[in-house]
């Protein structure tokens, strides 16, 4: 049953050969079974199963759509009528939301089951999954190893076939490296395709949440739920919403191919480059044809994200305060001292970090030198993608310079983390969609990811093109030992 794509489980689910109730229970015990990766920070079997029962009613009165009983875990960075909704942060540790964020709606309203809320690192801030309050989460691939991040815990989820999809976010790369570090499928869609309403803020011009699946057609099965205009967020862009799944299988024959230099340069990884070409080779077998291109700025793009997005976030996180919700300092003088107790005590050490890089680049006499200066070149940054546009329809190359690294490798070294997403955080600072799937194994049998960056809200384009490689290989169908 937890081989099975998303439109098969459906389909035994619409003909009955299994109920929503059984899955649900299936998936359960296997979420108990696999407690050791640290995948879930809040399982709730007795919700989980109210909602099977539910679906299973509508099953039986024919109200049936896209993902009707099929059980799907959630990053805990979306907010969930009822059940805790974390971070992954002790300031929110108790923090049990009074609404749901539209991605979780969407799903309710569509009849899917909340199978429970995925590890993160706290208030999305990382590249492995190691800052969460709650503790590391391991790759199903080798446990002594980060699963990436902030989405680790949904990666290492679906990765494991503890749960047959999920959702996650993307800031930097959050979806797409750790999708890459597990050996599945994560889909960075477009700014403004998936409402952030109820998606609790980190940078609010860079966030966006999106699929975390086991291929391209399980992800836009995913996205066809959750994508669509939100009055109540306004970056939401208010256009139609095509088929993602529609034009899956759609002709690639002639697909101009752009591959950046400064993807395949100093840092990368040998044995990552050679499972990238190799997969490139994959593509000019279907008629596809590579072209060299040139992002001047990309070597800039990590500079500049971790001076805009701190600044987001120290504003962002202002809110924080133990006046009204989340943990609250116990013993405190006044209420400036309550503030300052709360905030060193509920918020961890990147956090931290990070809001004072942020406060530092938004203050007097430094706003011009750092935050504008960012601004300015991501103006550059997006202008070098829709330059090379002209040239190619796609662009690829690996999601990351490296497999996935051993837990606390990098913990003390901040800037040899930031570099991990040196590949994926230019498409955050363009807004543009992006994808990571299976390219193969490293000469130590990690998993491998290719990007894959489509124009603006070419998203179904960058599903379509996704696909074809994985019909023409096995690499997405592969699961860790223990998970097959």
């Amino acid at each position: 049953m937890h081989n099975k794509p998303l439109s098969k489980i459906a389909d035994d689910l619409v003909t009955k050969r299994v109920s929503s109730v059984e899955l649900t229970q299936y998936y359960l015990d296997r979420v108990a079974q696999h407690q050791h990766l640290n995948a879930f920070i809040t399982v709730d079997p007795e919700f989980s199963l109210a909602q099977a029962r539910e679906a299973d009613r509508r099953i039986q009165q024919g109200d049936v759509a896209t993902l009707t009983g099929v059980p799907i875990a959630h990053k805990d960075i979306f907010c969930t009528k009822g059940m805790l909704t974390t971070c992954g942060s002790r300031i929110l540790s108790n923090f049990v939301s009074p609404y749901d964020a539209t991605v979780i709606d969407r799903l309710n309203q569509n009849g899917a089951v909340i199978l429970g809320k995925t590890n993160m690192d706290e208030f999305a801030m990382g590249s492995s999954n190691e800052t969460s309050y709650y503790g590391a989460v391991k790759n199903p691939w080798d446990h002594a190893t980060v699963p990436g991040g902030s989405s680790g815990g949904s990666a290492a989820a679906v990765a494991a076939r503890i749960a047959p999809a999920a959702t996650g976010t993307d800031t930097g790369g959050s979806i797409r490296q750790p999708a890459a570090f597990c050996g599945i499928t994560g889909f960075k869609p477009s700014y403004g395709q998936v409402s952030r309403y109820g998606m609790i803020a980190f940078a609010s011009s860079l966030d966006q949440g999106g699929p975390i699946t086991r291929s391209a057609a399980d992800a836009a099965l995913l996205l066809n739920v959750i994508a669509g205009f939100d009055a109540r967020d306004s970056t939401s862009v208010q256009q139609p919403t095509p088929d993602f799944a529609a034009g899956l299988d759609g002709d690639i024959q002639g697909l101009r191919i752009g591959l950046p230099a400064q993807f395949f340069g100093e840092g990368l990884d040998n044995s990552v480059e050679r499972v990238v070409r190799a997969a490139l080779g994959e593509y000019e077998k279907l008629g596809a044809t590579l072209i060299d291109i040139d992002l001047p700025n990309s070597a800039l793009c990590v500079p500049c994200y971790y001076v805009l997005a701190p600044s987001e976030a120290s504003s962002n996180l202002a809110r924080y305060d133990g006046v009204r919700y989340g943990h609250r300092a116990s013993d405190y003088g006044d209420l400036i001292d309550m503030y300052m107790k709360t905030r060193a005590e509920g918020f961890g050490g990147e956090v931290r970090r990070r809001i004072m890089i942020g406060t530092y680049a938004l203050s007097a006499g430094y706003y011009d030198a750092y935050y504008l200066k960012a601004q300015q070149l991501r103006r550059l940054i997006a202008q070098d993608f829709e330059q090379a546009f002209e040239k190619c329809d796609v662009i690829m190359g690996p999601t990351t310079p490296t497999t996935a690294f051993a837990i606390g490798a990098k913990s003390d070294d901040p800037i040899a983390m930031y570099l991990n997403d040196i590949y994926t955080i230019s498409v955050n600072l363009a807004g543009l969609p992006g994808i990571s799937i299976p390219a193969g194994w490293d000469d130590a049998g990690k998993p491998v990811g290719l990007q894959i960056i489509g124009q603006y809200f070419d998203d179904a384009h960058v599903l379509n093109v996704a696909h074809r490689l994985q019909t023409a290989t096995d690499w997405h169908q592969r699961a860790p030992v223990g998970a097959e």
